[in-house]
């Protein structure tokens, strides 16, 4: 955790932020520091009635509300090694199986980070299809079509393993914040600020993956940082930020309308919101009932997604939040899956201002019965 970003966003408890009230966080505990990064260490609420205390682990603070529900269900993750040789890695993968928490984990991590990472790679094979750097490409179109943002500190929400807000940071002349609750992919990350390098399992086919490793210099990536927390619950005050960035998130949180609630509850008024999503929508990640489109053909807007989200952007609809909707477009984006399988997806890209504070900061898990 770099002390300038934990200065200047000044983080709030997430605990008493569903208490309904607010009481910042301390640095109560660092075990080991990198110049001014905190790779060990802890968070410690200022409340005598909470005095909950946040881990900082390889970098990256933990700032969930529930923060031992976390851990406990993210052990595989908070312990996984990275000094075993890619000969074992190997066989604990053919020995885990498809489907394992082990396997599953390294899929998402090749998918991920070859699309972040692998244009910078000297292994990749050069002018082969699909082409990594979708997830820059997507940014760029947003940037493109915001017409630029406004000074000031600005979040990517749901980070994934990195290159967002290094690229983000590259554009824009403010503090950056990448937002993840995956640590695995978020270690990947915090590994490319603290040593300039890129590690991670690239799927050939099946359970067979080759590690890749590699040095990255990103130009602003001191001033980059990387936290572990909920999209639909940000331990930040109203108005912390200039512009929020959320790509391909929206369609994988439980409460969609929720993330867009904090969304405009933490932009400041004329701040910018960017969104892609393709509205893959699954009731693994959100509930059918929470999903903004995609069911109740027989409606009004016979089910589309696009007509639903435009509403709730300041499109008049009841629960509409405080942001008004100024350009939208189509753009592809490849997720490779393996050697033989690429996913494409086409991305609704939506770009938004923050049109007045918000006036609430309700904690709506799906929108009501009469919007579906």
């Amino acid at each position: 955790m770099r002390r300038k970003h934990f200065e200047a966003l000044q983080p709030v408890c997430p605990y008493c932020r569903t208490q309904d009230r607010i009481a910042p966080l301390s640095i109560g505990t660092v075990r080991r520091q990198r110049g001014s990064t905190i790779v060990d260490g802890a968070l410690h609420c200022s409340s005598d009635l909470c005095s909950a205390e946040y881990p900082i682990i390889d970098g990256v603070p933990i700032l969930m509300a529930n923060v031992r529900t976390y851990v406990s269900d993210n052990l595989v993750h908070l312990m996984a090694r990275d000094d075993l040789s890619e000969y074992v890695t190997s066989m604990i993968g053919d020995a885990t199986g498809p489907g394992s928490a082990f396997n599953t984990t390294r899929q998402y991590l090749s998918s991920y980070a070859w699309d972040h990472y692998a244009d910078l790679d000297p292994q990749e094979p050069a002018g082969g299809q699909p082409r990594p750097g979708g997830v820059v490409r997507t940014l760029d179109r947003l940037l493109e079509m915001s017409g630029g943002l406004s000074d000031g500190p600005a979040a990517v929400i749901g980070c994934s393993v990195g290159r967002t807000p290094m690229a983000l940071a590259d554009r824009h002349p403010g503090l950056v914040l990448g937002i993840d609750v995956n640590f695995s992919m978020l270690r990947i990350a915090a590994r490319v600020l603290l040593d300039g390098e890129v590690r991670y399992p690239r799927r050939r086919v099946g359970l067979v993956y080759d590690r890749r490793s590699f040095p990255v210099r990103f130009a602003h990536a001191d001033r980059v940082d990387l936290w572990v927390c909920d999209a639909l619950a940000l331990p930040l005050q109203d108005g912390t930020l200039s512009a929020a960035v959320a790509l391909n998130v929206l369609d994988c949180v439980t409460a969609p309308y929720q993330m867009l609630a904090e969304l405009g509850r933490t932009v400041r008024p004329g701040g910018d919101v960017l969104l892609s999503t393709p509205f893959d929508w699954s009731p693994r990640a959100t509930p059918v009932e929470a999903w903004i489109g995609g069911h109740s053909q027989r409606g009004p807007g016979g089910g589309l997604c696009e007509p639903f989200l435009r509403a709730l952007m300041g499109g008049g609809h009841p629960q509409a939040v405080n942001m008004h909707l100024h350009a939208e477009a189509e753009h592809p984006w490849h997720v490779r899956l393996h050697d033989r399988s690429t996913m494409l997806y086409n991305n609704y890209l939506a770009a938004a201002k923050i049109t007045a504070p918000a006036s609430s900061t309700r904690r709506d898990t799906e929108l009501t019965p009469a919007t579906t």
